[in-house]
């Protein structure tokens, strides 16, 4: 079954650097997100980070009820920020 776009506008401001399993991944958690999406899956959207615009991105499950979104390493070289600096996120559509 298709599944058809949604227009998203929600923001939200968070931390580079999620933990996972003892490690720090370079990605940005949203507070909330489980129930956001109304799915503990992955999911795919259209965003930008401090305005950098990104598209058709999964978030992937954070394994705590969450999602993250990962930032690699040319995305953070274009937004001037690395592991721990602060970013705001804005969701502006659900691809999937």
């Amino acid at each position: 079954m298709p599944f058809d776009p949604v227009p998203l506008d929600h923001t939200f401001t968070a931390p580079i650097g999620v933990d996972v399993k003892g490690e720090v991944w370079a990605c940005v958690e949203m507070p909330g997100s489980a129930e956001f999406f109304g799915t503990g899956r992955s999911v795919r959207v259209d965003l930008t980070v401090d305005e950098v615009p990104l598209t058709d991105v999964g978030m992937m499950v954070t394994g705590t009820g969450g999602h993250m979104v990962s930032l690699n390493a040319a995305v953070r070289r274009k937004l001037g920020k690395d592991i721990g600096d602060t970013v705001t996120v804005h969701l502006t559509r659900r691809v999937k």
